[in-house]
């Protein structure tokens, strides 16, 4: 009797916390890594990028930011946050009907990201990455908050006094700042990118069923 192998992928997760579509695109990931088992198993590695890397520590009101980005109305605005709100039902992520409010600088939730990879248990880092994301896409906090970065470290079940050092110096910048060029040089210009044995991208916040057969193909070598 043969036993089934099993192929382990490495995905590496770029995105950024204030990215609603990562949100998405996390959970549908998440959904397609669930179907995939036990033939096909992942290793998830979250990985740093700052869409506002300028950011000061007062945000932004999300509004003003979009139009003076992307020249978009009020009323795209309010139509695309619809769209991103039953896109996000359809993968199980629940988004605030009234948005985010404003937009922050997310250089410390990468600084905690980067250290729950590096200190934490497998699992944690992904569970924090969810907390965060649930945080400020769910619940309009700030992931330039203290506070929330640091009950969010709870949920995921990490060391919050461990956190606390890590958020009162300077420890992981340089890390931080190096994975983004990292990405930066390799062509990464939006996100969420999702990067699979360090060679295939699959861009954007797609359907589960997108993720899927993508994942089937490359463990079957296509």
């Amino acid at each position: 009797m043969n036993t089934p192998t099993t192929t382990t992928l490495k995905i590496d997760f770029v995105s950024d916390v204030s990215c609603p579509w990562c949100a998405i695109g996390l959970a549908g990931l998440e959904a397609a890594v669930a179907r995939v088992q036990p033939a096909i198993t992942a290793e998830l590695h979250f990985q740093p990028f700052e869409l506002n890397p300028q950011m000061g520590p007062e945000g932004e009101d999300v509004g003003e930011h979009l139009t003076k980005k992307y020249g978009s109305t009020p009323e795209q605005q309010t139509q695309i946050r619809e769209t991103i709100r039953q896109r996000g039902a359809t993968v199980g992520f629940a988004f605030n009907p009234e948005g985010r409010g404003r937009i922050w600088n997310t250089f410390n939730a990468h600084r905690l990201l980067t250290w729950a990879e590096a200190e934490g248990a497998a699992g944690q880092q992904h569970a924090l990455k969810r907390a965060l994301l649930e945080a400020h896409h769910g619940r309009a906090q700030s992931p330039a908050d203290p506070e929330v970065l640091l009950a969010c470290v709870q949920q995921a079940g990490l060391d919050v006094d461990r956190a606390q050092q890590v958020l009162g110096s300077d420890e992981f910048a340089d890390e931080v700042r190096e994975r983004e060029q990292f990405f930066i040089r390799a062509g990464i210009s939006s996100v969420p990118a999702v990067i699979v044995n360090e060679r295939h991208l699959i861009s954007g916040g797609q359907p589960p069923e997108v993720f899927e057969q993508a994942l089937r193909q490359i463990a079957a070598g296509g």
